[in-house]
């Protein structure tokens, strides 16, 4: 699912040797002698998994960590609820989320990957089934998404407080725009609106989840169902909107003057 609208590919970077999508590290870095706020605000972006294409467009679909790395954030949840639904046993719902989630680290492994999105997952799903031992309720498996929703929609909104809006952040590298955008009212204002549509997307999930948590074991299933749907593909759209609202306005093309 690459982007293929929005801002024109920058001149001269972004590309990478071969058609596919390349890391935000792919480009040179200007040389300094100190980590610069420009530097930093590069780093993030890069750590944010943020991934352009050829053409300088945002490729949403490995952003996201590709179909594996969506595989990765749904099978172990789908997992857990179609094992507990079947058996109505919390520990082998659990033990089966868990296994889920190491075979996708042993994947890795054998492709020789890098093991920090299943790693995190591992750990994520580990701390997940923790908690749900530890107080006996099937429900508290998604307790931990609750917090690491807020805690996203706290930094993204001090972000836009502050006028270092996420999105600016991480859109501004893919267009080579720099920081360069803070200078400017109009592009403040687009990554600002951008940053909230993201927000928005995160706010929804808990709106819609948290009252089915309530809900305890009679909610569960939907709890799962609507988890796995407002996870990574909803977490792609609201980033494909956030870029299409994001894009710079088209400069008019000044007309080329003849000497007769």
């Amino acid at each position: 699912m690459t982007v293929a609208h929005g801002s024109e590919p920058p001149e001269g970077g972004g590309s990478a040797p071969e058609d596919h999508a390349a890391p935000l590290n792919s480009s040179a870095k200007p040389p300094a002698e100190g980590a610069s706020m420009s530097d930093l605000a590069a780093g993030y972006a890069e750590k944010a998994g943020l991934h352009r294409n050829s053409a300088g467009h945002v490729d949403m679909l490995k952003s996201a960590g590709g179909w594996q790395g969506i595989a990765e954030s749904i099978l172990p949840g789908l997992v857990f609820l179609v094992v507990f639904t079947i058996t109505r046993d919390l520990t082998p719902a659990l033990v089966s989320a868990l296994a889920a989630a190491a075979v996708f680290t042993v994947v890795r492994l054998i492709q020789r990957r890098p093991l920090t999105q299943a790693l995190a997952g591992v750990v994520g799903v580990g701390i997940s089934a923790w908690l749900a031992n530890t107080t006996g309720k099937a429900e508290d498996f998604y307790v931990l998404g609750f917090f690491t929703n807020i805690a996203y929609i706290v930094a993204m909104v001090l972000s836009i407080i502050l006028k270092w809006p996420v999105a600016g952040l991480l859109f501004g590298f893919v267009r080579n725009e720099g920081l360069e955008w803070r200078k400017d009212p109009e592009r403040l204002r687009a990554y600002k609106l951008g940053t909230w549509i993201v927000v928005a997307v995160l706010a929804l999930r808990l709106v819609v989840q948290v009252p089915l948590y309530f809900m305890a074991e009679a909610g569960l299933t939907a709890l799962a169902t609507t988890r796995l749907l407002m996870g990574a593909p909803l977490y792609i759209l609201g980033l494909w909107v956030a870029w299409l609202v994001t894009r710079p306005a088209a400069q008019p093309s000044k007309p080329s003057s003849s000497v007769d």
